[in-house]
């Protein structure tokens, strides 16, 4: 049972009051944090690196505090339970109390806030009424109640229209909100579900499975802070765009800490921007790589053909096969990485050499001193060009690129290192990995990574690590000069060494985020659907514990064959598998665009897994435009679909305008990848959301949302795979525009 009210209405009067007690004391607390920050910084750590650490650690503290607070201002207050005992729980963002511990706010994540999801008429959980609080900036502006106990409403004023209604009915902004005031039962349920293992939530499009995911985080985080504070938790997301367009849904919840990143941005230092055709990234994905780059770095040591002599000083030395052989053999026992085992290799092979120098010199019947002393010829062996060439070129340092590289740029030794693994990958995935790009693809990084793993990090040098070190202090000293810190304060030394403690100190997000080995204490996956088994190789070794949330939907994955269920989607990561969550209904998409796509599908051989059912439908909500066929891939200025594309949208931003407001809401027109190409679509995401009208790639778009959504030339993304034409025809909130000058795909011709 629910009621509706305004602003206007006596009822919204107390509980105005109470969202001002909430944000006087939010303003409270953040200038508290502040000033305690201020005071912090102007405490000068008595000039030793370890007060210097304890002063910028706590004010990293207090700023996080802060900034947590400015992050809820947004809808602090949004619900209220009027429980059957007579208490009630205004429920908001975070948690909240007076100066005297009187509890103001109760976070919505707490226990004690878990009926405001949960609670139904058939089991109200000690609820009588939930109310729902809307706010406009710090202006109560409507409220929804819904009566769970009618046995004990005698005296109660219902309130609201429906809050969930109100929120799918908003238009769009171009950049994700949270749903913490209109969380459903069964999303509830996945968010609060046991850490354990790594449960799957599949869910189609628009039923909201992106937003219980990043829900999930901020629940995970406040439910096992201590550990997770330590650990951090990652977040993989589909695209760069994606990452954008989710970036402000964590902050309005309180969290601030996790490390956001795509495949391609996993690897730190190297940065994927360059693109490839589809089957060349399912190539790369193949789970053989893993045994052929094995075979690759262990083929990298190289035996010696024939006895070698070498210049050390002013005697010679001979290298033998068995020299090399032998050495090569204990490193591999090491089971050390190739770069760090190649350490052991040069120190072995000069400790012969060494001992080969020193015997013939007393061979020659002189007296040993302490030229002649072993460690003595090591030194000199170190100096000689000739034994270093001939260490390097039997065993030489080698980076992850540089490996890649060249398995890339020599189709015969790739096809030669297979054969010699056995052939995990299939012969003809070889040719298609030829580099395609200048620049690193996403599929790549996978490959890095496992490279580095292999490989170990390239070895430093001590001349390398010295210079570092002197350029630090040759900076501190000019600092100190520069802003008159000398007369014995503090001198170069010492600020370089604080200086460096400094850094040592960071946020846990920015330190994870830049080391490669760091474990990770919880990983979400979004639209995991397309990752291949070599990601879930790299995202694996990120997570020891395994505990892993998957979120995505098998219909939209790309690519001609689908998996039929998750734990072959998920390769390697599914001996994780624990549990899985399904969410049928759509919240998003009109119902009459969810039956065209869940149509497309079912023409196509591929019936949907799970069917969804929409919570609304919008009248006219799909139309077609028929125009003339573009004489080849032409720039979109000269294109008759661009043309209607155009006016499309205009005719989309002219409705959003009269029905939400001058310039509300967002449009999409949505090409296959090879016209994005010729149409110079975003596809970095620098500009599409922040823009009224967005051009993209159907596949790049996946996991947003728009108003309207146009889609030029169904035909053509169709051919790229029916995944990506599932995904732009569910991109839409209110309606959709197929332009098109031939044959619908089957599936959009039945209406």
């Amino acid at each position: 049972m629910t009621d509706s009210s305004t602003s206007a209405s006596p009822a919204s009067i107390p509980e105005q009051r109470h969202v001002d007690a909430a944000y006087a004391r939010v303003d409270e607390l953040r200038k508290k944090y502040r000033d305690q920050q201020a005071r912090t910084h102007a405490i000068h750590g008595a000039g030793n690196p370890q007060a210097w650490t304890e002063r910028e650690a706590l004010s990293a503290h207090l700023g996080d505090m802060a900034a947590r607070l400015e992050a809820v201002e947004d809808r602090l207050v949004f619900g209220r339970l009027d429980m059957a005992d007579g208490d009630h729980h205004h429920i908001g963002r975070v948690a909240l109390s007076t100066a005297d511990g009187e509890h103001l706010l109760i976070d919505w994540r707490a226990p004690v806030a878990m009926p405001f999801y949960q609670a139904t008429a058939v089991d109200p959980k000690g609820v009588v009424r939930r109310r729902h609080i809307t706010t406009h900036g710090r202006t109560v502006v409507a409220l929804e109640d819904e009566l769970l106990d009618s046995s004990r409403a005698e005296g109660m004023d219902l309130q609201g229209e429906g809050a969930l209604m109100s929120a799918l009915d908003k238009a769009r902004d171009g950049r994700m909100g949270d749903i913490v005031a209109t969380i459903q039962s069964e999303q509830d349920a996945i968010i609060r579900a046991p850490r354990d293992g790594a449960i799957v939530v599949q869910g189609g499009p628009g039923t909201g499975k992106t937003a219980v995911a990043l829900h999930r985080i901020a629940y995970l985080l406040y439910a096992e802070r201590e550990r997770l504070e330590r650990s951090g938790v990652l977040l993989v997301g589909p695209s760069r765009i994606f990452l954008r367009y989710i970036e402000q849904v964590l902050p309005s919840l309180g969290e601030t800490g996790v490390v956001s990143t795509t495949m391609g941005d996993l690897l730190p230092g190297v940065d994927a921007r360059g693109t490839e055709p589809l089957g060349v990234a399912q190539a790369k994905g193949h789970i053989g790589w893993t045994q052929l780059l094995k075979q690759a770095v262990k083929m990298l040591p190289r035996e010696l053909s024939a006895p070698t002599t070498l210049q050390v000083w002013s005697r010679t030395v001979t290298l033998t096969p068995d020299d090399v052989s032998k050495a090569i053999r204990h490193a591999r026992h090491t089971r050390r990485t190739h770069n760090q085992a190649r350490e052991g290799f040069a120190l072995e092979l000069m400790e012969v050499l060494a001992e080969r120098l020193a015997s013939d010199a007393s061979s020659a019947g002189g007296v040993l001193d302490s030229n002649e002393d072993k460690t003595e010829w090591i030194s000199e062996i170190r100096d000689s060009i000739d034994a270093r060439r001939a260490i390097n070129l039997a065993w030489m340092p080698t980076s992850a690129k540089t490996l890649l590289r060249r398995l890339y740029a020599r189709p015969q030794l790739l096809a030669h290192i297979n054969d010699r693994a056995g052939r995990p990958v299939l012969p003809r995935l070889l040719p298609l990995v030829e580099r395609h790009s200048a620049e690193w693809t996403d599929a790549d990084i996978p490959l890095l990574d496992e490279l580095e793993e292999l490989l170990g990090p390239m070895p430093t040098s001590r001349i390398e690590s010295s210079e570092s070190e002197s350029a630090a202090i040759e900076r501190a000293r000019a600092a100190i000069e520069g802003q008159g810190l000398g007369g014995g304060i503090v001198n170069a030394e010492q600020l370089a060494e604080s200086t460096l403690s400094q850094r040592m100190w960071t946020p846990l997000a920015e330190q994870a985020a830049n080391d490669r080995k760091w474990a990770y204490g919880h990983i979400v996956v979004d639209e995991a659907q397309d990752l291949s088994p070599m990601a879930w190789r790299s995202l694996l070794r990120r997570c020891p514990s395994r505990s892993f949330t998957i979120v995505g939907d098998l219909d939209q994955r790309r690519g001609s064959k689908r998996p039929k269920t998750w734990v072959e989607a998920l390769g390697p990561a599914s001996r994780a598998y624990s549990d899985e969550f399904v969410l049928t209904v759509s919240y998003r998409t009109p119902a009459t665009l969810t039956a065209i796509a869940e149509a497309v599908m079912a023409r196509a051989g591929k019936p949907v897994i799970h069917p969804m059912s929409a919570v609304r439908d919008v009248e006219d909500c799909y139309r077609v435009v028929t125009v003339e066929a573009d004489t080849d891939m032409v720039a979109r200025e000269d294109s008759p679909a661009w043309a209607a594309a155009i006016q499309a949208a205009s005719q989309a931003c002219e409705r959003l305008d009269a029905t939400s407001g001058e310039g509300s809401g967002r449009v999409a027109i949505l090409v296959s990848d090879s016209r994005g190409h010729a149409w110079n679509a975003d596809s970095t995401g620098e500009s599409a959301l922040d823009s009224r009208i967005a051009l993209l790639s159907a596949s790049s778009s996946k996991g947003l949302e728009f108003d309207t959504v146009i889609v030029v030339e169904p035909g053509e993304i169709f051919a790229e795979g029916v995944g990506d034409l599932f995904v732009a025809l569910t991109r839409a909130t209110h309606d959709l525009v197929a332009i098109t000058s031939s044959d619908l795909p089957r599936g959009m011709d039945q209406w």
